[in-house]
């Protein structure tokens, strides 16, 4: 407890008693403490109470000799490591010495803490009247914690016990002020050290999961306000740890709690392992587990304390739907009332994705259900596993607590038994600083914020969490992670040419720092050679962004600024070699987009071409807006089939037939599909004017409806929209009560916006924006509109916003291009002039890209403005 010198009695000057003889009973301590030390007989536990139990005869010894008169009224007390009987060959001895406030307590403390300096020991010690020391415990978090271990040693034992009940107590007391103190404290340590798992040098008491964190364990559980997990893997965890560092400190001869390179294959030895990566490994499995621990433990506090705050308001705690299956209830990603993990392969993904986007972590008993009760998946995956992946991915920091829940409960195994390979590996290099693992997730949380850089955010996101796979095999990395990446990528339902391309990623992922820091730039093969490896301009963009984020996970020392601009030049020279390419590609891309189109005349109602080097994954959606009403336009695909609409025909007749008997507006619901993908169709029947597209979509986000593809045409003088979307409760579309809220909002007796609104601050309130939106204008990409890309954190009415805000905009939006990639929402919007029906003026895309801009409004907040 405390600091040397505290409670009026400093460290005494030292020079007159230099040379003096130990005394006979200090001198047969040193003797025994230094056998105890070296004997290699001892495990590190029962060296610790050995030391202790010395330590305590000691003190006691020496406090004895003081008069009787001089030391009645004191106590001496162990506190911190040394009152738990945990003193380490390098440990402090932590005293306090209790008076009664009568006399001079000089005579006992020279008699006590002399001979501890004498016998060159470290001491940390104080002097206090018991009233001062719990003033001291209510004021100081770290006396406290050190003082809920205090031991009596020798003299008035009333006083200790006074003390101790005294600081418990009060721990107990104001623990609703000083858990969340404690909380904050343990997170500025986190953030300032890291995480023991996932560090090649860790700090085996300060790191997140280390020695520190079994003691805020203990004070929470003497609080009484939550109880960590009762587990045998948190006290063998934290025995290991304990054992670790007592090698450590008799490998070094001195107090280190760091496991330097340099000291590491020496403790490994010492401990019986046979090399320095096993006992990474080991020590990392500890750690990991005290930290789930305190992860779970810390949101039970801020669970418990939240119910104390509510007692007494009657307001009782909310489920709220975060996807089909998962609820958000009390803090906590949970399955909802109506889920059925026995049929549902996908729920675990499901769920974990939910939970990354809201900030969010599903809790030990879901994750508990879903490990014991959902089927493992097929392979390949279906489309809505993928699907939930790629969101989970692109989470950013939300990513990090999940991924360490899913970790922890073997479901990243099981779906990825590859990563068995790479758990807690160390990279021996002074460029990284987490082990490959945490390496990993660290470069996707990176992407998350690059994805607007690229034209397949999916693809950047998925070879940013596998780059590295090859590093649990022989052989270079790159070389063996590229048949590793290609496999899973088939495993999780890529097509073949995406897994080709993951697996090219993996593959050539060192070959833009590489080549910029040990290759000429000017020298023609240099840039001959990276030409040839990207080939396409898409590739390079996603090449460019997978090498940022993996120096930039790396650590600073692998993306100095310097790295930053040779790389970047490169890659700017590689654009420019392979610019003429592109534009040809571009061609003809349009021109085959135009060809399958065909089926549908010439008429302006198909989408031409898409964003260049985009192509729509899973569900890639085109929503024409104002096709004639003898065409039917093509589906997503470009072949003209339907691909799965809500009648029987698949054209959406049934609820034409009946708007053009007058009922005026039909809204049709069909049930999910039996493909895996969850995905109901919803197709209405509406007047044809402006803002139908925003209305319809508001009306299904207001219902909690996730749109995966749309498409619309015109019938008359109605428009037929046709909706692919999945519901996030376990019921889906309610047709009667769609219809109802699509003819209230049409009529002007529904404020979308308002509504909408609310739920999207609800939802801003939780998530963490890590990219900054973006508005473009697409250039020389359609002949007659003008093309407007929207990319955005996806989000409740998003796009209801974005096409109200465009409609509004004295514009029409001829077709549209939406895209949900994830969480990633890449909408494109085709728009025209309202009068001549060609592309805009350049006041007019001002205005629209205005529009667009207010429309993302809190998505681009805290300067995260959307920007072309």
């Amino acid at each position: 407890m405390g600091h040397a010198g505290r409670g009026g009695h400093p460290r005494p000057h030292r020079g007159d008693r230099a040379g003096r003889a130990l005394s006979a009973t200090t001198d047969r301590f040193v003797a025994l403490r230094r056998a105890i030390v070296d004997d290699d007989r001892l495990g590190a536990a029962q060296r610790a109470a050995t030391l202790s139990e010395l330590a305590d005869g000691w003190l006691a010894r020496l406090f004895a000799d003081v008069p009787a008169a001089a030391r009645q009224g004191y106590a001496l007390v162990a506190v911190g490591g040394y009152g738990r009987r945990e003193l380490l060959p390098g440990s402090d001895l932590d005293v306090l010495l209790l008076v009664t406030g009568r006399g001079d307590p000089a005579a006992v403390a020279d008699a006590v803490f002399y001979p501890v300096w004498d016998a060159g020991l470290a001491l940390d010690h104080s002097v206090r009247t018991p009233g001062e020391a719990l003033s001291v415990a209510g004021s100081d978090l770290k006396a406290a914690l050190g003082l809920i271990d205090a031991r009596h040693v020798a003299g008035d034992e009333t006083l200790t016990d006074e003390l101790r009940a005294g600081v418990r107590d009060g721990w107990r007391k104001q623990a609703a002020v000083r858990l969340p103190e404690l909380a904050a404290m343990c997170r500025s340590r986190a953030a300032g050290v890291g995480e023991l798992a996932h560090l090649l040098e860790p700090d085996l008491v300060q790191a997140y999961g280390g020695l520190r964190d079994t003691l805020a364990l203990r004070a929470v559980t003497a609080s009484w306000i939550a109880d960590r997990p009762r587990t045998a893997g948190v006290d063998l965890a934290r025995q290991w740890l304990l054992t670790v560092r007592d090698a450590l400190h008799r490998t070094t001869g001195r107090r280190q709690d760091r496991l330097l390179f340099e000291n590491q294959d020496d403790v490994a030895a010492r401990l019986g392992l046979p090399d320095a990566d096993l006992l990474l490994r080991r020590v990392a499995e500890a750690g990991r587990s005290i930290a789930y621990a305190s992860d779970v433990t810390w949101r039970d506090v801020e669970r418990t304390l939240a119910g104390l705050r509510r007692r007494g308001r009657r307001r009782p705690l909310v489920r709220r739907p975060l996807a089909d299956g998962v609820d958000e209830y009390d803090g906590e990603a949970v399955l909802a009332r109506g889920a059925d993990p026995a049929r549902d392969a996908v729920l675990p993904l499901r769920a974990a994705a939910a939970a990354a986007q809201a900030g969010l972590v599903p809790g030990p008993r879901t994750l508990a259900r879903l490990v014991a009760e959902c089927p493992p998946l097929p392979a390949p995956w279906p489309p809505a596993a993928l699907d939930a992946l790629v969101s989970l991915l692109g989470a950013g920091p939300g990513t990090v607590p999940v991924w360490d829940a899913l970790e922890a409960s073997g479901l990243v195994v099981r779906w990825f038994p590859e990563w068995e390979r790479i758990r807690y590996r160390a990279t021996r290099t002074p460029v990284h600083r987490h082990t490959v693992d945490r390496h990993l997730v660290e470069t996707a949380v990176v992407a998350s914020r690059l994805t607007r850089r690229v034209a397949r955010p999916d693809l950047l996101l998925l070879a940013a969490v596998v780059h590295d796979l090859g590093k649990g095999v022989p052989g270079d990395h790159s070389v063996a992670g590229q048949p590793i990446a290609v496999a899973l990528g088939r495993r999780i339902g890529l097509s073949e040419s995406d897994a080709a391309t993951l697996g090219r990623l993996v593959r050539h992922h060192l070959l833009l720092p590489e080549t910029a820091t040990r290759r000429d730039p000017d020298d023609p093969a240099t840039l001959a050679t990276v030409v040839e490896a990207v080939q396409t301009r898409e590739f390079l963009e996603l090449l460019a962004c997978l090498t940022e984020a993996d120096a930039t996970a790396a650590g600073p020392v692998a993306w100095t600024p310097l790295r930053s601009r040779l790389v970047g030049d490169l890659v700017e020279r590689t654009r420019r070699a392979l610019a003429v390419d592109a534009s040809a590609g571009s061609v003809v891309a349009a021109a085959a987009l135009a060809g399958a189109a065909s089926v549908a005349g010439s008429s302006a109602g198909v989408c031409r071409c898409p964003p260049v080097g985009w192509a729509p994954s899973l569900e890639g959606r085109v929503i024409p807006t104002s096709a004639r009403a003898d065409e039917r336009p093509a589906s997503a695909n470009g072949d003209g089939a339907d691909g799965g609409a809500s009648s029987a025909d698949g054209d959406g007749a049934g609820p034409v037939v009946e708007a053009e008997q007058g009922a005026g507006l039909a809204v049709e619901v069909a049930p999910p599909d039996e493909d895996g993908a969850g995905l109901a169709t919803v197709t209405v029947v509406a007047g044809n004017g402006p803002g139908v597209l925003g209305v319809v979509a508001g009306v299904l986000a207001l219902h909690r409806l996730d749109v995966r593809s749309a498409r619309a045409h015109t019938a008359g003088d109605a428009v037929v929209q046709v909706w692919r979307v999945v519901a996030r409760r376990g019921e889906g579309p309610d047709g009667v009560r769609l219809r109802e809220d699509v003819a209230r909002a049409l009529a002007g007796h529904l404020d979308l916006t308002a509504r909408l609104a609310a739920r999207a601050a609800e939802w801003r309130g939780r998530v963490i924006q890590h990219a900054r939106p973006r508005v473009e204008l697409l250039r020389d990409v359609s002949a007659d509109a003008t093309v407007l890309e929207v990319r955005a954190h996806d989000e409740p009415g998003l796009l209801h916003r974005l096409a109200t805000a465009l409609s509004g905009a004295a514009v029409d939006i001829r077709s549209a291009v939406v895209g949900t990639l994830g969480s990633e929402a890449i909408d494109v919007f085709y728009l025209v002039d309202g009068v001549t029906g060609g592309p805009l003026g350049e006041r007019a895309e001002e205005d629209a890209v205005a529009a667009a801009r207010a429309a993302l409004g809190g998505a681009g907040a805290n300067g995260a403005t959307a920007g072309e």
